[in-house]
């Protein structure tokens, strides 16, 4: 897995996100401001600054304008080496990527022992969304681990709950100070972490009253354990704050939306800092946007609910899939595992319900947080007593690992045999998915090998600056219809929403080859 998350990072530009968290990140080691990327808490960004200390990156204090123009001038226009930096500004990501791996393999193996560790940890590990998104200098893969670390700590609160449970207020805080997707499931977290107590303390007493009495204290102390765990959290995201800017200066941006009805009154209740609370408001924004999704060759405005299971389908190898099932049966059939339920497949199930009714269908990275509970889940499957379960599980292991391998290096376009492997998933899906601005420097290295010295015209979906790389293009929308022949490269998620002039553009032209599969060669003649 870190071969393969470090040869990802080594040989992909950036994505469309990671400029604006890198220049963020930035802002905050040299200015000590909120100013960029407030939607966003500040701890996934301090996790890439961890990186980025060990550059010497260029940043000018007097540039004014968005955050993505401030991405591109950071990476671009500054005079700093964008392959230098990313890679720098990745690495962090990586190591806490396979962090999380140990909190898989300790989990699995709480639950079900040696064996069932090494499954999850397997699963895990050959995953083909963790490997895409924990090499990117992103916050998805930062904010599912420090949850499902919480969680693990949780189930390990039933034996110790005053030693794990600020354990787990601190995970959880880390969670909340990276992406704000996981504030609802923290009502889920108390109720585990009241549960866990009452399991550490019950005691056997024949008297009936007792007993009641015991229980009552029990769910009465319980209650201020999972608070004082929730002020642990709060305690945890102030403190990621006072790390950026110990004077805590904050000023709304224009774009902050006014925010009403149960949202707006969440957005200010919420024992945060102001710009979190402020933060939460952009993000409800974005809720109320129309965006476009792309799903099994349809485009469409707005989002469909079945959008994350039906993408799920399609980017998770088959084996996995059979073993998640196999291990969700298991826990609910075997006896001394059903505890574990509320741990493991409930926080999964609530998260993906609510991402489900999200307004973005823009990628599985909303839902990377399945990969990592469910790989725990599927360590049950170890306890069934029957040996032909034994052998299938070692099977459905190796299939996974062998179509995970397959698709070396290109993890981010996955998709499993059912639907034709990484080179069809753009006839199935679209950006994060797919093409996410990772293979311009790829498709530089393509040109210059086999299409030297041609007519280049270029569509482009990516935060990346083409002739940063050597590539010499041309915009094929801003010119004549008759004027472009040639080689016409077109990036797969633009393709999919392609109307008008650009659709126009590819009936009329030859795919010949592609790149990464996330970018399309054709010849229009």
């Amino acid at each position: 897995m870190a071969v393969a998350m470090v040869t990802t990072a080594v040989e992909q530009t950036p994505t469309i996100d990671e400029p604006v968290y890198v220049a963020t990140a930035e802002v905050y080691l040299k200015e000590h401001s909120f100013r960029y990327n407030p939607e966003h808490p500040p701890l996934g960004k301090l996790i890439i600054a961890s990186g980025l200390v060990f550059t010497d990156a260029r940043l000018d204090s007097g540039f004014v304008g968005s955050q993505t123009a401030l991405g591109r001038h950071v990476l671009y226009e500054s005079g700093n080496d964008p392959g230098h930096l990313m890679l720098y500004a990745r690495l962090p990501v990586i190591v806490l990527t396979l962090l999380f791996g140990l909190v898989v393999l300790a989990f699995a193996r709480d639950l079900t022992g040696p064996a069932g560790g090494l499954v999850a940890l397997a699963l895990y590990a050959f995953s083909p969304d963790v490997i895409a998104n924990g090499s990117l200098a992103t916050l998805d893969v930062p904010a599912a681990g420090f949850l499902l670390t919480c969680v693990w700590l949780l189930w390990r609160a039933r034996r110790r709950p005053y030693f794990y449970l600020p354990l787990a207020g601190v995970a959880l805080g880390a969670a909340t100070a990276t992406k704000m997707s996981v504030l609802p499931v923290i009502p889920v977290l108390m109720l585990l972490a009241v549960l866990s107590f009452q399991h550490a303390g019950r005691t056997q007493n024949s008297d009936a009253r007792a007993r009641v009495r015991a229980r009552m204290h029990l769910v009465a102390y319980g209650v201020a354990a999972a608070v004082g765990m929730a002020l642990v959290a709060v305690a945890v995201v102030w403190v990621t704050y006072l790390v950026v800017d110990p004077r805590l200066r904050w000023t709304a941006p224009e774009n902050v939306p006014d925010i009403r009805g149960m949202r707006g009154r969440v957005a200010a209740w919420l024992p945060f800092p102001e710009a979190y609370r402020d933060g939460m408001r952009v993000q409800f924004g974005f809720e109320y946007d129309i965006w476009q999704g792309f799903l099994f060759g349809r485009l469409y405005e707005g989002s469909l609910w079945y959008y994350l299971p039906a993408a799920l389908l399609v980017k998770t190898p088959l084996g996995m899939l059979a073993l998640w099932t196999a291990g969700a049966v298991a826990l609910l059939a075997v006896r001394r595992l059903r505890p574990a339920v509320p741990y493991v497949l409930v926080p999964a199930a609530l998260l993906l319900g609510v991402s489900m009714n999200g307004a973005r269908d823009l990628g599985v990275r909303y839902a990377v947080f399945m990969p990592m509970f469910l790989a725990v889940g599927a360590s049950a499957v170890t306890l069934f007593r029957r040996r032909p379960a034994h052998w299938a599980t070692v099977a459905l292991v190796c299939f996974v690992a062998v179509s995970s391998l397959r698709t070396y290096p290109y993890y981010l376009p996955y998709s499993n045999e059912a639907f034709g492997g990484p080179s069809k998933t753009h006839l199935r899906l679209h950006d994060s998915n797919v093409d996410w601005g990772q293979d311009l420097g790829r498709l530089a290295d393509h040109l210059r090998r086999h299409h030297p010295g041609e007519r280049v015209w270029l569509v482009h979906k990516g935060a990346g600056v083409p002739s940063s790389y050597g590539i010499d293009a041309s915009d094929p929308l801003k010119a004549p219809l008759g004027e472009v022949h040639g080689l016409l490269v077109v990036s797969d998620s633009s393709a999919a929403k392609a109307d008008g002039r650009l659709a126009a553009l590819l009936d009329t032209s030859t795919p010949i080859d592609e790149v990464g599969h996330s970018i399309t060669l054709y010849r229009r003649r």
